[in-house]
């Protein structure tokens, strides 16, 4: 048989993917403003050329990458929503995960908070970001919907505001990790446990 060769955009696309892979690295590390595409080439396997032939600057680059990442990272609690039996596990599984994605990705997540508040000055990023925020608003109203269902009462706040209360609680916890490391995640962890229960009847 012979094997199927790759479109050209498919390879386009995956060198695309690649130089995302690659640019986030230096994002989460320098932050949006420090990085320029010349320094992002620099940090990696790639040249300045071919990062400017995929990606007509660094804009453009910017937003490839994060829309690259957060879509791996809106069904990080899917498993939670699907595995949790009672309100309690829902709680503790979810806690633990929010922990767990701090300690793994912290960069990534401060290169978002980052970009979000960017958005409010540079036009440019705000539909990309304003499109990613629903999908991560809908990404926690799904923990929150199964929440309700296990305790069998309705939910006592609109998806908007479920999404600001424990984006609130995951960003002081992403900002008190920075400065002082593992011991603030149990902190969030108990802030969880009080916060899921006030939203729902």
């Amino acid at each position: 048989m012979t094997p199927v060769k790759s479109r050209p955009i498919d390879k386009f696309d995956r060198r695309r993917d690649e130089l995302a892979e690659s640019a986030l690295l230096t994002l989460g590390e320098l932050g949006y403003a420090r990085a320029s595409l010349r320094e992002i080439a620099g940090n990696s396997p790639f040249s300045h050329g071919v990062v400017h032939y995929y990606f007509q600057d660094k804009l453009e680059l910017v937003i490839y990458s994060v829309r690259y990442y957060k879509a791996r990272c809106v069904t990080r609690y899917d498993a939670v929503v699907r595995d949790s039996t009672s309100p309690d596990e829902l709680i503790e599984a979810f806690a633990e995960k929010l922990a767990q994605t701090i300690r793994a990705e912290a960069p990534m997540h401060r290169l978002w908070y980052d970009l979000r508040t960017q958005s409010m000055f540079e036009e440019p990023l705000r539909d990309a970001i304003t499109e990613i925020d629903a999908t991560l608003e809908a990404m926690i109203w799904r923990v929150v919907d199964r929440y309700a269902t296990l305790t069998g009462a309705p939910p006592s706040v609109p998806a908007s505001t479920a999404y600001a209360m424990l984006d609130g609680l995951f960003q002081q916890a992403l900002l008190a990790y920075t400065a002082a490391g593992e011991t603030v995640l149990d902190g969030l962890a108990a802030q969880v446990r009080i916060v899921l229960p006030l939203m729902v009847r």
